[in-house]
């Protein structure tokens, strides 16, 4: 049974501040979420490993975004999300 079978899946916009590598400039960027809530109960073709793991099994954030583009004019450039874990539980 895949991961996927114990959860429900949404997608959310997150902002976080960040800084541009190239001009230095900081600024609020929306940040794209695939959010993953636990499923009320189980489903019915689940054998006892997969039980164990549902009952261990927690909600949990993954980042989708990698990259985000510079809202400064002049420079524009695309720069590296740092400083922001990439799954964060909740």
């Amino acid at each position: 049974m895949d991961e996927r079978d114990f959860f429900d899946e949404n997608e959310t916009l997150k902002p976080a501040t960040l800084s541009c590598l190239f001009c230095h400039q900081t600024d609020t960027y929306e940040i794209r979420w695939l959010v993953r809530t636990k499923r009320n109960k189980l489903p019915g073709h689940a054998d006892e490993r997969d039980r164990a793991r549902f009952a261990k099994s927690r909600n949990y954030m993954l980042r989708r975004d990698d990259f985000v583009q510079c809202k400064n004019l002049r420079c524009r450039k695309r720069f590296e999300i740092s400083g922001i874990q990439s799954v964060v539980f909740l």
